[in-house]
């Protein structure tokens, strides 16, 4: 550089710094600069050949794209170190600088960032290359298997990442304990997180062979309550245990809690009787899983309401009420009070129709239009009906009309329907055999029923007789 610029190449132009020192730096920059051009044009070569031809060597070019822009980073940051020492030879040469110190840990640290975004990126790579082969394998477990790795893995990293990148920063011994119960609450809440995504991994997996948008979906329904109610229960384990970890690294917690064991005799008299409630719906939760005296989506009637059984936690049931109410009860309801479930065993129902008619109406006439009638219907489900008295008066007699639906929705439309049509046939073909009320006024009596109409009659006659008129 002195031959070609000559020797005003070595004149001082800020502080120690010459131009051979900035010329040097300069150099340092393009050789770097060239070294990530010809870097990037070899990645863009070889990847274009997957958009060309995707099946050719796919697995070593998604490799090689994935560790581009992690090699353009080490580039520049080994470019940028080297530029910097040299900055610092010409301040302090012979001698280690706090600048240099500096430049050392902020190498380290680049090295650990390098390498987590290197390892996250590789994860993404190989999640969607085992997902290839989840795809074409019979088992349904690997489906769900791979993306929890995945996630827990990009959770996992970062936080590894963290812990060994906060020795690199060498604090001072005064940060020791806030750095260690830091990196322990880091690890405690990484590990609760896992779990909670493992737990919501195999529920949706262990669901969703279960399909409760079905006609029978008694078995599915079943499967679907066990599950519900034990992963919140896991869900809850989980959350105390985490916040009991987390608090037990603190030693003002530890104290309190000595402090509480001193005096548990009491203590736990009273919490035992503040929480018998919450304890007693808990264990009912654990029996409403086991026995199932209810399930999700379950048809019940309650408190003199009908409704389907909506969501069911660790300490309460939602019943969502017909005309879109939510009936919220306790676990512990379930348990102690009889209640009515219509799906309990099949979601099957017989259906009823009770109305009364006069004496005259031929039975036998009506039985064959209402088996006209109930095999119009649409809601019938062509299992069973019939038409029988049931119970006779002085006045008229009860007809019951009964019929099988698939459910209780459309049980009760199958009733109305019902219902309706008999009394549009009896208005129009026996309109004579509706209730009416009669009055016997006696041979006797009609000559002086002639001249007094209303001699001799209570009043419940006089209205009979009106009414007859």
């Amino acid at each position: 550089m002195e031959r070609i610029f000559g020797a005003r190449m070595h004149d001082v132009i800020l502080g120690r710094f010459t131009w051979v020192d900035v010329g040097m730096i300069a150099c340092l920059l393009l050789i770097f600069l060239l070294m990530h051009i010809i870097a990037a044009s070899f990645v863009r070569r070889k990847t274009s050949r997957v958009k060309d031809d995707p099946q050719s060597a796919a697995w070593r070019l998604q490799l090689l794209a994935t560790c581009s822009k992690p090699l353009y980073f080490l580039i520049w940051l080994c470019g940028l170190y080297i530029a910097l020492t040299l900055l610092r030879l010409r301040l302090a040469p012979g001698a280690t600088s706090v600048f240099q110190s500096a430049l050392d840990r902020l190498l380290d640290l680049g090295v650990v960032c390098l390498l987590c975004w290197l390892f996250i990126r590789f994860s993404r790579v190989l999640e969607r290359r085992l997902l290839q082969w989840t795809a074409r394998s019979q088992s349904k477990l690997d489906d769900a298997l791979v993306p929890l790795l995945a996630k827990v893995s990009r959770i996992a990293v970062p936080v590894i990442a963290v812990i060994l990148a906060l020795p690199i920063l060498g604090l001072p011994p005064a940060y020791s304990g806030l750095i260690s119960k830091g990196s322990s609450l880091l690890i405690i809440g990484s590990i609760a997180w896992a779990l909670f995504q493992g737990v919501n991994t195999m529920e949706a997996f262990i669901l969703a062979k279960y399909n409760v948008n079905v006609s029978d979906n008694l078995q599915a329904r079943k499967v679907h309550t066990q599950v519900k109610v034990i992963s919140k229960t896991i869900y809850f384990i989980i959350g105390v245990f985490t916040i009991a970890s987390s608090l037990m690294l603190f030693e003002e917690v530890r104290r309190v809690g000595t402090s509480i064991l001193a005096s548990a005799g009491v203590l736990g008299l009273i919490v035992g009787f503040a929480a018998q409630k919450t304890i007693a719906n808990l264990f009912a939760g654990f029996q409403l899983a086991m026995t199932q005296p209810i399930r999700l989506d379950d048809v019940v009637i309650v408190e003199s309401e009908w409704g389907r059984v909506e969501e069911i936690t660790l300490t309460y049931v939602v019943v969502h009420i017909w005309d879109d109410r939510r009936l919220v009860l306790p676990l512990s309801y379930f348990i102690e009070k009889p209640f009515q479930n219509w799906t309990r065993v099949s979601a099957n129902l017989l259906g009823s129709v009770f109305f009364w008619v006069d004496y005259t109406l031929p039975v036998s006439e009506l039985r064959h239009a209402v088996q006209q009638i109930v095999e119009g219907c649409a809601d019938w489900d062509r299992r069973f009906w019939n038409l029988q008295v049931t119970d006779t008066t002085e006045r008229s007699m009860q007809l019951r009309v009964l019929a099988t639906a698939a459910d209780s929705g459309k049980a009760w439309d199958l009733r109305c329907e019902i219902r309706e049509k008999i009394i549009e046939l009896i208005q129009a073909k026996y309109p004579q055999s509706l209730p009416k009320i009669r009055g016997d006024l006696g041979p006797g009596t009609a000559k002086h029923r002639e001249v007094f109409p209303t001699a001799g009659l209570t009043n419940g006659d006089r209205q009979a007789g009106e009414i007859a008129k």
